[in-house]
């Protein structure tokens, strides 16, 4: 029975990849060989040889390997052998290999995971279940691409954008740069988006297709069973809001991202802190922050809601904040009663163990393993700021269960990684998920929510 569902798990990952092949590919070969001439075979790159040649390796062994193993080791397996794909990515100028990331999971052509979290990993935020804190931040899909391939990797939450109101190509390419000894991004791209429009038709197709599935699926389920998951799916959606870089009023664009977005969106968030857009980080001054945040909570508001309300609005700030900065955010976020912060954004400053490297001198906001105890640090001085009053997604560095053990420690509710996961891919993620279990366990916890903040209380 179980080598008979890995079967049908192996099928339908070799189905997406036959039927996703272009049509106008199909119709080219066609049309050669009707006519008496030898169709022409693309060209591919070195490169391309040596992915497509890995894929069906892939493919052949796994046909081998899954007549004799159950469902859940057949899906470890898949997770694990994505490891051997990572170096050609690395062999990728980054962007494009993000931009393959991306597509690759748009398609499903990635592992998706059919085990369930441990138990200790559930909590209730925001009156959503989620089935573990473990969320892939914003950055990496910007335009909502590949949100239903994303969240069956197993990620809690999957948060995307920034969207912008209005298109915009971001900064000059290139704009992406690898630090990867040091286990680092540095980027400027400036909220590339294909706005709003592009990004609310997917979001909306998504979510009459989610309907649709309740609504067959409603007779077959038990009215006992504990669901997990909200607006996107299996798992909750964050949608994060820019603004445009010509913008002369920063609150009507967030307010335009409310009205076209938050009726599909699980959360919201208002980025004030991105580094690579003039002048943004500057309303996350005491007052522009109190201003911004009441009109877009207005506007929110004055929408209609069903049962379940409007979606909680979030905050995003930079780690490069004065201690005075910190206190100013704690009193407007406890003073408007923001339903969350995340912490943090990218860091402008160059710690010492980046400084050797000669891509340092890029300019753009740095993340990965550099990061993790500068932002760590100031969920700290939040949480204690807040009097843990308020829900923190910590995020900066995350790269194993026990850095993902210490934003909760330091008071993070939820947590983000996203450089973690462009250098360790999809494999890291039931990693994270089983070594902060193994944490938990290990320091008597019996839920994940006993532990946050516990360093500080």
């Amino acid at each position: 029975m179980a080598s008979r569902a890995s079967r049908r798990l192996l099928k339908d990952f070799l189905l997406k990849r036959v039927t996703s092949t272009p049509v106008s590919s199909v119709r080219h070969f066609s049309s050669s060989s009707s006519s008496g001439t030898a169709p022409k075979i693309p060209h591919f790159s070195k490169k391309g040889r040596l992915l497509t040649g890995a894929t069906i390796g892939l493919v052949i062994a796994g046909g081998a390997y899954v007549s004799t193993v159950d469902e859940a080791t057949f899906c470890g397996w898949l997770f694990n052998a994505t490891k051997l794909v990572n170096p050609f990515f690395a062999l990728l100028d980054a962007e494009f290999a993000h931009k393959l990331a991306v597509s690759a999971a748009a398609r499903g052509w990635v592992p998706r995971e059919k085990r369930p979290d441990p138990s200790v990993l559930g909590l209730e935020v925001w009156g959503r279940k989620f089935s573990n804190p473990i969320g892939l931040a914003a950055g990496f899909d910007k335009n909502a691409e590949a949100i239903d391939g994303l969240l069956g990797l197993g990620f809690g939450f999957v948060e995307v954008g920034s969207v912008t109101p209005v298109p915009q190509e971001g900064n000059p390419k290139p704009r992406i740069f690898r630090l990867r000894q040091e286990g680092a991004i540095i980027n400027r791209c400036g909220f590339n988006s294909e706005g709003i429009v592009a990004v609310a038709k997917r979001l909306g197709a998504q979510h009459g297709k989610r309907k649709l599935d309740e609504t067959s699926s409603v007779s077959s389920t038990s009215n006992n069973d504990v669901k997990h998951g909200g607006k996107a799916g299996p798992g909750i959606l964050g949608v994060n809001l820019g603004k445009n870089k010509t913008s002369e009023d920063a609150a009507a664009d967030y307010v335009q991202g409310v009205h076209s977005l938050s009726q599909y969106s699980d959360y919201l968030v208002i980025n004030v802190s991105s580094p690579n857009t003039p002048g943004l980080r500057m309303l996350q001054g005491r007052k522009q922050l109190k201003d911004l945040v009441k009109k877009v909570q207005a506007a929110r508001d004055e929408m209609q809601w069903g049962e379940e309300g409007p979606p909680p609005l979030l905050v995003k700030i930079a780690p490069d904040l004065s201690k005075e900065d910190l206190e100013d955010i704690a009193a407007v976020a406890l003073a408007l009663r923001l339903d969350g912060l995340i912490i943090s954004n990218t860091t402008i400053s160059r710690p010492d163990s980046v400084k050797k490297s000669p891509v340092a001198e890029e300019t753009g906001g740095l993340s990965g393993k550099p990061l993790l105890n500068l932002s760590t640090n100031i969920l700290k001085e939040m949480f204690i700021l807040t009097r843990g009053k308020i829900p923190l997604i910590g995020c900066g560095g995350v790269f194993s269960g026990e850095d993902a053990y210490k934003k909760v420690r330091a008071g993070a509710t939820l947590v983000q990684l996203y450089t973690g996961f462009a250098y360790g891919g999809p494999a890291l993620i039931p990693r994270i998920k089983a070594e902060l279990a193994a944490c938990l366990e290990r320091d008597g916890f019996k839920s994940i929510s006993e532990a946050v903040g516990a360093d500080y209380r």
